[in-house]
């Protein structure tokens, strides 16, 4: 990722926040950034952060598939690496809202995606 990107770097401020405990600051942060965003490619990227932030199942659901729906828009080598974590975290939100045939297709097609996922401690 780009550093440089406005988006990205609203992201890693919040990241930053999230680090320092000042959660409210962090969704802040990573609710700018998705206003902020300018193609599919920024708006998968906020869309990430901002499902982190969210008070319901529902809600944090609704983020990852529109982190989805971006990611699959951009379609190129910027977001392949990204499509494991994508479906895991759809996975893991279909299970808390009980939906256990949803989180099943998606960790298959995270366990699907994991060659795509870029070595060290984000792949492990």
């Amino acid at each position: 990722m780009d550093p440089d990107n406005p988006v990205v770097r609203l992201c890693v401020q919040g990241m930053e926040a999230e680090t320092r405990g000042a959660d409210a600051d962090a969704r802040r942060l990573f609710v700018r950034a998705w206003e902020t965003a300018a193609d599919d490619y920024e708006a998968c990227v906020a869309a990430h952060y901002v499902a982190r932030h969210q008070s319901t199942a529902r809600a944090t659901l609704n983020w990852n598939a529109e982190c989805l729906r971006r990611a699959e828009l951009v379609a190129d080598e910027r977001v392949r690496g990204f499509f494991p974590s994508l479906h895991l975290n759809m996975a893991r939100a279909h299970q808390e809202l009980g939906d256990r045939e949803s989180a099943r297709e998606h960790f298959r097609l995270a366990a699907r995606h994991l060659a795509d996922a870029p070595p060290g401690p984000y792949g492990d």
